[in-house]
C-alpha cells in the first residue's frame, strides 16, 4: 500500500486554501490522515466512500467507510486505520474549524451527538447520486468567480446536510432532533463545560435526576452524559494545548475554568493517559513524525 510522502496528503497540501476558502471538496483520495497514535483532525471532515472499504477506530467507537457511506467527522476527535483494500477512494468536503459559527451552518452543531453516537450511514443508489449531484454542484461553484461565492458555497452545504438528514432518518428512523434531550444537552454543554463538569447541573437544567437524564442521552447517543461532558472539556483543552503554545499550563487551566493547574492536570491525565505537558510535548513530536496512509 503506497503513502504519501510528507506534504503530499490533499488534506495537508489543502491547509491554507481550508482556512482561506472556509470549505475545499477534495476528489480521489485514498485514505485518511493518521500516525502510530492516531490522527486528531482540527477540521470537520464529510467523507463520502466510493468505492473498497477502510476500517477504523473513531476514538474507541469501531467504524468504517465503504461503498455509498457518508461518514461526518467532528473536529478533535482521534482517527486510526484499522485496515483498508488497496481500491478505497473518497471524496472529502473539508469544513474549517470557524466556519462552524456560520449562522447558515448551525444545522451542524445541532446534528452533533446523532453524528458521533453513529458517524456514517450507507446510502442507496439513488440517494447515493442526489448526494453526489449536490457535491458536483459545489465543485461547478467553487470554480466560479462570483463576489457571494462563499456564501453561496455554504448555502449549498447545508443543503447536502440536511438531504443527507433526511436519508439518514429514513435508514435509521430517528426522532427529530430538535425534540431530543441530547440537543438541550448539547446547547447547554457548549455554554457551560468550563464552568460546569458534573451531570447533575445538565440535569437539572432538563428538571431531570442525574440517573434519568443520563440513561436518555446514552439511549440518544450511544453514550452516556459524563462521556460527552469529558469528551468537550479534552477536546478543548487538546486544541488549546496544541494551537496556544503561548499559554502556560496554569494558562490553559484557568482558560478552561479549572481551579488550578494540578486539578487540571489530574481530570487531563485521568481522562488521556498522560499529562498536559506530554500531550504538547507529544503533539510536536506527532507533528514531525506523521504519516499519511492511503
Amino acid at each position: 500500500m503506497k503513502r504519501y510522502a510528507k506534504g503530499e496528503h490533499p488534506i495537508e497540501q489543502n491547509q491554507q486554501r481550508i482556512k482561506e476558502e472556509g470549505v475545499i471538496v477534495l476528489d480521489n483520495v485514498k485514505g485518511l490522515p493518521f500516525d502510530k497514535n492516531g490522527f486528531v483532525s482540527p477540521d470537520y471532515v464529510i467523507c463520502i466512500g466510493h468505492r473498497g472499504r477502510l476500517d477504523m477506530k473513531y476514538d474507541d467507537m469501531e467504524d468504517y467507510s465503504n461503498e455509498r457511506t457518508v461518514a461526518i467527522i467532528y473536529p478533535n476527535h482521534r482517527l486510526r486505520a484499522v485496515s483498508h483494500t488497496d481500491d478505497y477512494l473518497a471524496t472529502l468536503i473539508v469544513v474549517h474549524a470557524s466556519v462552524l459559527s456560520d449562522p447558515m451552518l448551525q444545522v451542524i452543531s445541532r446534528l452533533r451527538y446523532r453524528y458521533e453516537s453513529h458517524p456514517n450511514v450507507e446510502l442507496d443508489k439513488h440517494q447515493y447520486n442526489m448526494i453526489m449531484n449536490v457535491v458536483e454542484l459545489m465543485q461547478e461553484t467553487a470554480n466560479l468567480n462570483l463576489s457571494d461565492r462563499r456564501a453561496l458555497f455554504h448555502r449549498q452545504l447545508e443543503f447536502l446536510l440536511r438531504l443527507l438528514g433526511v436519508y439518514r432518518r429514513s435508514v435509521l428512523d430517528e426522532i427529530d432532533e430538535e425534540n431530543r434531550l441530547s440537543t438541550l444537552f448539547y446547547r447547554n454543554l457548549s455554554k457551560h463545560y468550563r464552568e460546569h463538569r458534573d451531570v447533575a447541573f445538565y440535569a437539572s437544567l432538563a428538571c431531570l435526576t442525574p440517573k434519568y437524564f443520563s440513561e436518555v442521552i446514552k439511549q440518544e447517543t450511544g453514550r452516556n452524559a459524563a462521556h460527552w461532558i469529558h469528551t468537550r472539556v479534552v477536546a478543548e483543552a487538546e486544541m488549546i494545548l496544541h494551537t496556544r503554545r503561548d499559554l502556560s499550563i496554569q494558562g490553559v487551566a484557568d482558560l478552561l475554568g479549572f481551579a488550578d493547574q494540578a486539578t487540571f492536570s489530574r481530570y487531563f491525565r485521568r481522562e488521556t493517559g498522560i499529562s498536559p505537558t506530554e500531550f504538547r510535548a507529544e503533539g510536536i513530536e506527532v507533528r514531525k513524525n506523521t504519516k499519511w496512509n492511503v
